[in-house]
Formats: C-alpha cells, structure tokens, sequence
C-alpha cells in the first residue's frame, strides 16, 4: 500500500486553519458572525489525522506484517511534543506576572494535564465552558483537541493492529461501523450534555 502525496489535503488543512482563525476573529458582517461554526476546522483536522494514520499503520502492516507501537509513538512524540513543551516554557512568565493567584494554579494544573494529554478531561471535569469569557484566562484550552487526538492515537492503532490480523476483510466494515457508532453517540451526548461530547472523544 504506497502513500502518494496528496495536494487536496494541504487544501483541506488551509481550509480548517483558516475556518478556526476566523471563528476566533469573530467578525461581524452584517450582525452575523462570519463563520460561527469555525469548529469545523477541527472536524477536519481530525479527518485528516485518522486518514493519515490509518494509511501509515496499514502500509507497515502490509509491507512487513508487523507494526511498531514504539515507533510510531516515539515519531509522534518527536512531533509534537517541542512544540508543546516551547509554547509552555515561552508562555510561564507571563502568566505569572498577568495571573492572579487562583488563575495562575488553574494555568498550572492545564500545562500537567496537557503533558499528559488529559487536558481534555481536565477542563470538562473544571465544568470550562469553550467559548466563555473565561476561556481568555486559560491559554491552554486549546490544548483539548490535540489531547483528543493523542488519546485517539494510543487507542485506533491497537483496533487495527488487531483487526488487520483477525479479520482483514471485514476491515472496511468495521471502520463504517465504528464511524456509525461514534457518530450516533455523540448526537446521543450533545442533546443530554453538550460539554460530554463536547470534550471527549466521540467528538
């Protein structure tokens, strides 16, 4: 299975940053705000990282009929986690000198829990509503979609590493199936409780 380069999904990726930036923005155009649904930039992040790591894991699996968790763990890691831990280290002065106290221990608790990628859960349990005026106060909020696509990176390979050995053909059928199934729970959560499938991972 070769993973040929894909201009479309360079396209795709613009096209959620952009959405997300804007929403962000908040502009008004004529009383309406212009792309109030920017979360759909995320959707699409997400689309685009199953696709990609499903691609990658399946062509290790077929060309060698093995995978390596630890390497594929160890080349995410290398990925993403400079990046995290420079944000962090740029962002503490100033959060300790703008922070009062009780912000500050709030700023604290979400750069463990988004080294851990848990901050998801952190700021659902907190009850921290994403668009509340609050959110300004806690610039590691965003960290929650990249905590859920960490925590989908250490459960999805496992599902196909498995699948792939013991039922390789219904493979496609499951992938529909568990789509189905996620799709269906989390409809199921954002009419009981917005903030459940807001931050978990059947978003």
């Amino acid at each position: 299975m070769k993973i040929f380069y894909r201009p479309e999904i360079d396209g795709l990726r613009a096209l959620a940053v952009f959405s997300v930036i804007f929403y962000h923005l908040e502009i008004s155009i004529l009383g309406n705000i212009f792309l109030s649904g920017g979360f759909i930039g995320v959707d699409i992040f997400f689309v685009i990282s199953g696709y990609l790591i499903s691609a990658i894991i399946l062509k290790e699996l077929e060309s060698k009929g093995s995978f390596s968790f630890l390497r594929f763990y160890e080349r995410r890691a290398r990925r993403l986690l400079p990046t995290l831990f420079f944000i962090m280290l740029v962002s503490i002065p100033f959060a300790y000198y703008y922070l009062i106290t009780a912000s500050l221990i709030d700023y604290s608790k979400s750069i463990l829990y988004s080294i851990f990628f848990t901050s998801n859960i952190y700021f659902l349990f907190t009850k921290q509503l994403y668009a509340d005026v609050t959110s300004l106060l806690k610039p590691f909020l965003h960290t929650w979609s990249l905590s859920l696509e960490e925590q989908f990176y250490i459960i999805f390979p496992f599902i196909i590493f498995f699948s792939f050995k013991f039922i390789k053909k219904y493979l496609l059928i499951l992938f529909i199936f568990l789509a189905l199934i996620s799709y269906a729970f989390s409809i199921i959560l954002e009419s009981v409780h917005p903030s459940l499938s807001f931050y978990l991972i059947f978003y």
